[in-house]
C-alpha cells in the first residue's frame, strides 16, 4: 500500500466571472500538494462519472454525510474519477454535488500512480479507477479501503468497502 500520495498535477476547470458568454471558466492547475497539504481528506474513488452505481450510491451518501464527515475533523472530500474536468462539471451539476469537490484525473496519471488504475475494456470504457476510499492526513494515507475483485475486465463492480459509511465508521472508532 502507498504511503504518501505521489505527486500528480490535475487538470482542473473554475469559473472566472470575468469572463463572459456561456463558458465562464478557465484551466487551473492543482497539485498533489496544493489540495492536501496540511489538510485531513476522504478521498474516493469510482470507475466514471454518471455510471449507475457511482450515481446513484457512491457520490450521493458522500454528500449526504458531508457534516458527520466535518465533524470527524474532516477538512475535504474529494471524489477522483478518471474522467475529463468537463464530463465531472456536468456530472457535478447533474448530481447537485455541492459538498464533494469533484477532481478529474483526466489522463489516469493520479490513479496509475496509486496503482488503482484498471482496465475496462469489457464495458467499453478503457482505463479507469479502480472503487476505493481513503483517508488522508496532509498528503499520507492513514487507511485505505479497496474493494475485492481488483483485476482488469472484472465481470463485477464491487461496493461494499468504499462506501461512505464504512468510512465515517472508520473515523468515528479512531
Amino acid at each position: 500500500m502507498i504511503n504518501f500520495l505521489p505527486h500528480t498535477v490535475f487538470k482542473t476547470r473554475v469559473r472566472n466571472e470575468a469572463l463572459d458568454g456561456p463558458n465562464p471558466f478557465e484551466w487551473k492547475d492543482l497539485t498533489t500538494a496544493e489540495i492536501f497539504e496540511n489538510k485531513k481528506v476522504v478521498v474516493f474513488s469510482l470507475p466514471g462519472a454518471f455510471t449507475p452505481t457511482c450515481s446513484t450510491s457512491h457520490l450521493p451518501r458522500y454528500e449526504e454525510l458531508y457534516d458527520e464527515f466535518k465533524a470527524q475533523g474532516v477538512d475535504a472530500i474529494i471524489c477522483v474519477s478518471v474522467n475529463d474536468a468537463f464530463v465531472m462539471y456536468q456530472w457535478g451539476q447533474q448530481q447537485g454535488a455541492e459538498n464533494v469537490f469533484l477532481l478529474p484525473d483526466g489522463s489516469g496519471e493520479f490513479t496509475r500512480k496509486m496503482g488503482m488504475l484498471v482496465c475496462k475494456d469489457n464495458l467499453g470504457f478503457g482505463m479507469r479507477s479502480w472503487r476505493y476510499s481513503m483517508f488522508v492526513d496532509n498528503r499520507k494515507v492513514e487507511k485505505m479501503f479497496i474493494e475485492e475483485g481488483f483485476d482488469d475486465n472484472c465481470p463485477t463492480d464491487p461496493f461494499e468497502v468504499s462506501d461512505a459509511d464504512t468510512m465515517l465508521e472508520y473515523l468515528k472508532s479512531r
